[in-house]
C-alpha cells in the first residue's frame, strides 16, 4: 500500500537545525487520510517516538518546542524540521505510516510503533558538540 523513503540526514553541530523528508509512494489509497510519524533510534537504545501527524499533531516530550512535523498531501510527503539540536538527538530517524483510521484519523495520532505498518529505511542524524 505504501512505500517510504527518508532523506536529509546529516552531521550537525549542537544548536543547529536540520530538515528530514520522507516521500511516500501510495497505491490504492488516499495519502491525506493516512497517519505519518517519525521515530528515532540511538546506538544501543530502543527506537523511540518523535512526532506524528494526521489532521492533528503529537510530539514527544523530548522534542516538543524544538521540532515541527508537517505534511504535503499533494506531494505525498512528510517532513521533520528540527532546530536547537542536542547531542541526544543523534540517531537513525525512521519515517512510518499507517493507513488504518484508528491510528489517527480525525484524532490525535498514535505514538506507538505497533500502529504503523509501513517503515522507511532510516536516515542518520549526528549531532556533535
Amino acid at each position: 500500500q505504501v512505500q517510504l523513503v527518508e532523506s536529509g540526514g546529516a552531521s550537525v553541530q549542537t544548536g543547529g537545525s536540520l530538515t528530514l523528508s520522507c516521500a511516500a509512494e501510495v497505491t490504492g489509497g488516499m495519502f491525506r487520510t493516512y497517519t505519518l510519524a517519525w521515530f528515532r533510534q540511538a546506538p544501543g537504545k530502543d527506537r523511540e517516538f518523535v512526532a506524528s501527524i494526521s489532521n492533528f499533531i503529537k510530539y514527544s516530550d523530548s522534542v516538543r518546542g524544538r521540532v515541527v512535523i508537517s505534511r504535503d498531501n499533494v506531494k505525498n510527503t512528510v517532513s521533520l524540521y528540527m532546530h536547537s539540536l542536542k547531542v541526544e538527538d543523534t540517531g537513525i530517524y525512521y519515517c512510518a505510516c499507517s493507513v488504518r483510521p484508528s491510528s489517527g484519523y480525525n484524532k490525535v495520532p498514535s505514538d506507538q510503533q505497533a500502529d504503523f505498518e509501513a517503515w522507511g529505511q532510516g536516515t542518520q542524524v549526528s549531532v556533535f558538540a
